[in-house]
């Protein structure tokens, strides 16, 4: 009798990759999640691994108390998105983030990263979580 087979969630790979990055362990985040030929859709960096490593490296090397929190994860064939509340410091405005990542082989293949500060003075009583 062969032993179960556990089950690939792309739920649980999304958040355990951006949950590792945000805690500052980003080289062990990409190697451990990404696919060989990742590709990135963040406007403020080169298209590839690389850059987007080092940018997230910098980030927290300026910010390294980031916190991520995740009110919503919802998946949709090789897509997962990820709603994140995302906090570099007490003194920074808090930001909501939406990363989509696209699977390919148990691996994140691309990935997409929508971000937005909260207003101090928005009038919207339901917040953005």
């Amino acid at each position: 009798m062969q032993p179960p087979t556990r089950v690939f969630d792309k739920r649980q790979t999304a958040l355990a990759f951006l949950k590792l990055a945000a805690s500052g362990k980003v080289s062990e985040a990409f190697q451990k999640y990404l696919s060989r030929d990742f590709r990135h859709h963040n406007p403020y960096f080169r298209g590839d691994a690389n850059s987007l490593k080092a940018g997230m490296m910098e980030a927290h090397q300026k910010f390294p108390d980031t916190t991520l929190e995740v009110p919503h994860v919802l998946e949709e064939g090789d897509l997962v998105a990820v709603h994140s509340r995302v906090t570099h410091s007490p003194d920074t405005p808090e930001i909501a983030v939406v990363h989509i990542l696209r699977f390919e082989d148990r691996r994140i293949g691309e990935m997409w990263d929508i971000g937005m500060e909260a207003p101090t003075d928005s009038p919207n009583e339901n917040g953005m979580f």
